[in-house]
Parts: structure tokens; C-alpha cells; sequence
């Protein structure tokens, strides 16, 4: 089975680093390509067309949110999982709603980011461990 491709948007060069520290625990997970800034992320996501794509909300140029629908429409196959420091319901919502696969509060990654990976290369949502504590439905 080929290597899950992943494309990791964040402006923090350490929230980049950690993920990838991450995302290294699984040999069948590959970072292909990284972007810093919204349009970026929709050139390279265009690109390289990748199976999952980690994507902060808190972007320096484009919201995450704003974002999402660009990536759906330049690689179509792509599952987007936003990975964020926003520990907000309606928030996560919003963001599940625009098409997302999941929502993973960064502070969760260590735990929940293989197992977002997993659920939406199965195409189920996954949901962080810190939202389903304070009342995810």
C-alpha cells in the first residue's frame, strides 16, 4: 500500500516541526509538501494533490475556513483535517461543516492526529479528545 501523502499548512515553523514529529510515529504517513500562507497551500495542494491535508485555521493571509473550499476544488480528493489551537465547538463545527474530515486541537496532536489521519482516509470525521470533553455532539 503506497504512503498516505500529507501536505502540513501552518505559519509557526515549531507547530510544522511538531506535527512532522508526529507524523514520523507511522512509516505509512509521508509529508510531501508544506505551506505557510493560504495561497500557497492552494498552489501546492494543486500540485501535488495529496491525501490528507493538515490545515491550521489561523493562516497570516486566508483563515483556514476561508481556504478549505479552494483546496476541495484544486485537488478534489483530498481530505482536509484542520489541526488548530482554537478549543471552540462551533468553531470545529463550522469547519466540519465547509467539508473537513476532522478537527484537532493542536494540543491533542500527540494523541489524536494518526487517529484523525486514519478516520478520514477511511472517510469517517474525527473530532479532538478536548472537545469531546466539553461537549461535542
Amino acid at each position: 500500500m503506497p504512503p498516505i501523502r500529507t501536505v502540513l499548512v501552518d505559519d509557526h515553523e515549531v507547530a510544522r516541526r511538531a506535527l512532522r514529529s508526529v507524523l514520523r510515529a507511522n512509516p505509512d504517513i509521508e509529508v510531501v509538501g508544506e505551506a505557510t500562507e493560504g495561497k500557497e497551500a492552494l498552489r501546492i495542494v494543486g500540485e501535488l494533490r495529496p491525501d490528507i491535508v493538515l490545515l491550521d485555521i489561523g493562516l497570516p493571509d486566508i483563515s483556514g475556513i476561508e481556504v478549505a473550499p479552494g483546496i476541495r476544488t484544486a485537488s478534489p480528493d483530498s481530505r482536509i483535517i484542520f489541526v488548530s489551537q482554537h478549543i471552540s465547538i462551533p468553531m470545529a463545527k463550522d469547519a466540519l461543516r465547509g467539508g473537513a474530515y476532522g478537527y484537532v486541537v493542536k494540543s491533542d496532536a500527540g494523541l489524536d492526529l494518526l487517529l484523525a489521519i486514519e478516520a478520514a482516509t477511511e472517510g469517517r470525521t474525527f473530532v479532538s479528545r478536548t472537545l469531546q470533553s466539553r461537549g461535542w455532539t
